[in-house]
């Protein structure tokens, strides 16, 4: 898909994070914008945003951890905007805890949000893309889907699941001119855990800009990338690549590698300052737990 100019595409995560960034990306492209996020209020300011630079956009407000009503949500987005083109999964979140703390809730919340609801309207949208022998997905991954992620297991478990099955459809879509990519950005400035733990980045892990990352997305779908691991360091992301392909055969050599760049200790100083929120009373709690929430 060589262009996006006039294309449908629709977009979770949409009202925050990554999803603004992406969104003012499609708009350069002239493409069409269905933004879909829990809160209404979040996806007027981008709207807002988008159609300020004549970019055209639809809100719909939904809570993408609803598994079993995704059918009414595709409906409605058919009568608003007709056949999707283009899906980016891109709703998330993560929660930094040591494993023996967290809830079946927690756990539940994680997996739901970043793995099994990009599965289901994956599957409820993919029948009109094969009819019209169009289309493409993209699912926002990560590198801690590549690699465990210390302190951040059940993200890493969704994310690995979103690799996974990213590379398992592709191939029994191979032939049908419908194309599937992961996306696998590593540290991101500006957002997220970056922003609202406030503990530094190792240095030599490398940072992107979301801008940087949103782009890599575009990318993706003009040259059908198959998966794309995102570092705006070239060095550190051949290096990066290298260093997964090692931890294939020898996973202790990455293991130990985390440890000496310090991404291990990032990890356990994010948990810790999640875990001592608990004592906040419980507004200021609901506060942070929600800064937790990458783009959904």
């Amino acid at each position: 898909m060589t262009s996006l100019k006039g294309k449908t595409v629709l977009l979770t995560g949409a009202s925050r994070g990554l999803g603004v960034y992406i969104a003012r990306n499609l708009a350069k492209e002239q493409a069409t914008i269905v933004g879909v996020s829990r809160s209404k209020l979040s996806l007027d300011k981008v709207r807002d945003q988008i159609k300020a630079v004549g970019g055209k956009w639809i809100s719909l407000s939904f809570d993408m951890t609803n598994v079993a009503e995704l059918s009414t949500l595709v409906t409605q987005i058919h009568e608003v905007a007709g056949p999707v083109d283009i899906l980016i999964n891109n709703a998330g979140v993560e929660m930094y805890r040591n494993f023996v703390d967290y809830s079946l809730e927690e756990m539940q919340s994680i997996l739901t949000t970043n793995l099994i609801s990009a599965v289901e309207i994956t599957r409820l949208l993919l029948p009109g893309m094969l009819e019209r022998r169009s289309g493409h997905i993209v699912n926002i991954a990560s590198i801690g889907g590549k690699k465990g992620v210390a302190y951040n297991s059940i993200y890493s478990a969704s994310k690995a699941g979103l690799i996974l099955w990213s590379d398992a459809i592709r191939q029994e879509l191979a032939g049908t001119d419908v194309n599937i990519s992961a996306i696998c950005p590593g540290y991101i400035s500006k957002i997220g855990m970056t922003v609202n733990t406030r503990v530094p980045v190792p240095q030599l892990a490398g940072i992107s800009t979301p801008n940087y990352v949103a782009n890599a997305v575009i990318k993706s779908i003009k040259h059908n990338r198959a998966e794309v691991i995102v570092n705006k360091n070239p060095i550190t992301e051949s290096l990066t690549k290298l260093m997964f392909a090692t931890g294939q055969i020898y996973p202790e050599i990455v293991d130990t590698i985390y440890r000496l760049i310090g991404v291990v200790k990032l990890n356990q100083m994010r948990a810790e300052n999640l875990n001592s929120m608990e004592i906040l009373p419980n507004q200021q709690k609901k506060q942070y737990r929600n800064a937790l929430s990458i783009d959904n």
